[in-house]
């Protein structure tokens, strides 16, 4: 089922500086959806796409330590989509839009505007789409009966890595979700804190709150304590930051949803600041869309995991009806869910996926009767792939631990290369790759070799900005007239050639007529 109007809600089910870029070929577009919108003659809320893109080629996704690298990556993102929005955003000014949102990380913005300003947005040549921005509607939990305490932490073997003295300490688990109770004796003192460490895209809470619990309870499965008297989740020593993407009347945006993960990719605003997530988890999907390929959040995707941070997906409580997106997007991880006999569940959504005929899910987890955080200070017995999904971010805050310079498609192939084959034998679409095996996963990632050198060269000079990779480094890898092969113009406040000194380099610089000079 499609979108219809701007403010009719989705079903979307909670489970439980030269850069390089690519230009994508094809005029303007306005979305069917968005254009019956706007006969109404009323401002209507749109998503524009603009067509050109960075290539995320030339930053490939590595664990922690991304620093030069991660810096890079986001100010090419800003600066293409500061060049290439430059003339829409001065339309949109000029036509009385509001609520104008760059949405650099796709290159793309939100705004609100008439339909006369959105049909002249349509006709600048860099635009690529405009479609409605569509809400989204959460449900409540669902409560299943009670289950033997801590039995699906059991089920995965997470004790036997917490007795390697691995906990996730140094690692940070991200939700998007109806937001986190801060205050609850499992959480509050994991919560990392700070205004890094908590968005809310809707503007209503300043710092951590949950109206419904579902939040709470997805992040309590991936990081909670002990304060109840046993042990609930994956990773307690690890720390989390949320996106609260769900407005108190539990309803989400699509462009909320665009700024939750944009904020993931530089939380306090600062690329050189390192305070990106390890892992985000994802119990949200759209339920009415079952056995279909929604691509809306694959450029997100694509982009988190060039960063560096995993994102995980509920695989969905549509059964046979079949897999959901975005966690069957090409980069999308789904995580289905099974019961304390090890058997799916009949609501456990199935593949293959519809996007690219993949085995979905990747992998299961526990998903019914999970005890977890309660709004306040209370715990709840739940069921559903929302509570199988954040098994595995808590697992993947463990790896992190471990293997701090692991890439996401490291984690991701030890995840289901690991996996406890408990369905047919091999990889089916029901069980996906297995049961989450962590032990083993942690093990199989040991035996991986180490990632090699990341080398970036964003500007094309042949200088690198990473140590390692064969040259000096590269001081301003966004300006190819910054290295350390540069001719250095003394006073000029530059250091063109990397050397640390502003001061002439005693090689032949280009004077101001076209000639050379020497530099002495």
């Amino acid at each position: 089922m499609k979108m219809t109007i701007a403010n009719h809600p989705i079903a979307l089910a909670m489970f439980g500086l030269a850069v390089p870029w690519s230009t994508v070929v094809g005029a303007a577009v306005i979305d069917p959806e968005l254009e019956a919108a706007m006969q109404t003659g009323a401002d209507v809320a749109f998503i524009g796409q603009f067509s050109e893109r960075v290539d995320l080629g030339a930053f490939p996704g590595q664990g922690q330590g991304r620093g030069m690298r991660l810096a890079a990556l986001l100010w090419a993102l800003r600066n293409l989509a500061d060049a290439s929005q430059k003339s829409a955003v001065e339309l949109l000014k000029a036509g009385g839009a509001n609520r104008i949102i760059k949405l650099w990380s796709i290159n793309a913005l939100a705004a609100t505007a008439s339909p006369d300003v959105v049909r002249e947005l349509a006709a600048l040549p860099e635009v690529e789409t405009i479609k409605l921005d569509a809400t989204l509607a959460a449900p409540g939990l669902a409560p299943a009966a009670s289950a033997p305490s801590e039995w699906n932490l059991e089920a995965v073997q997470v004790p036997a890595v917490w007795d390697q003295g691995l906990t996730g300490a140094g690692s940070v688990v991200a939700g998007m979700d109806t937001g986190v109770d801060a205050f609850h004796p499992d959480l509050v003192g994991r919560w990392r804190a700070g205004s890094n460490s908590w968005f809310d895209p809707n503007g209503e809470h300043p710092t951590p709150y949950d109206p419904s619990g579902h939040g709470t309870g997805t992040m309590s499965v991936a990081v909670g304590g002990d304060a109840g008297g046993t042990s609930i989740g994956v990773a307690p020593g690890a720390e989390w930051i949320a996106v609260k993407i769900f407005n108190d009347a539990g309803v989400a945006s699509l462009s909320g949803i665009h700024q939750g993960f944009q904020w993931l990719l530089d939380p306090d605003g600062n690329p050189a600041t390192a305070d990106i997530p390890d892992v985000v988890n994802n119990s949200w999907g759209f339920a009415n869309q079952a056995g279909q390929c929604y691509l809306e959040f694959q450029p997100d995707l694509e982009v988190l995991k060039a960063a560096g941070i995993a994102v995980v997906f509920a695989a969905g409580n549509q059964g046979n009806l079949g897999s959901v997106s975005p966690a069957n997007n090409p980069d999308g991880f789904g995580v289905g869910a099974v019961d304390s006999t090890l058997s799916v569940t009949w609501t456990s959504s199935i593949g293959p996926s519809p996007c690219d005929g993949s085995i979905f899910p990747e992998v299961v987890a526990p998903g019914v009767g999970i005890r977890a955080a309660d709004l306040g200070s209370g715990y709840q017995s739940i069921s559903g792939t929302s509570f199988a999904a954040p098994h595995v971010a808590g697992a993947i805050a463990l790896l992190r631990q471990a293997h701090p310079g692991a890439s996401v498609g490291a984690l991701e192939q030890a995840l289901m290369a690991s996996a406890t084959d408990i369905g047919p034998a091999g990889a089916d679409n029901t069980y996906g790759h297995g049961l989450l095996n962590l032990p083993v996963a942690l093990d199989l990632l040991g035996t991986l070799p180490p990632p090699g050198p990341v080398c970036t060269d964003v500007d094309g000079d042949t200088f690198f900005a990473e140590a390692d990779c064969g040259t000096p480094v590269d001081c301003a890898d966004l300006d190819p007239a910054i290295n350390p092969a540069a001719c250095d113009i003394k006073g000029d406040g530059i250091d063109q050639n990397c050397d640390g000194v502003d001061r002439r380099s005693g090689k032949a610089c280009p004077t101001a007529d076209g000639g050379t000079g020497k530099n002495k």
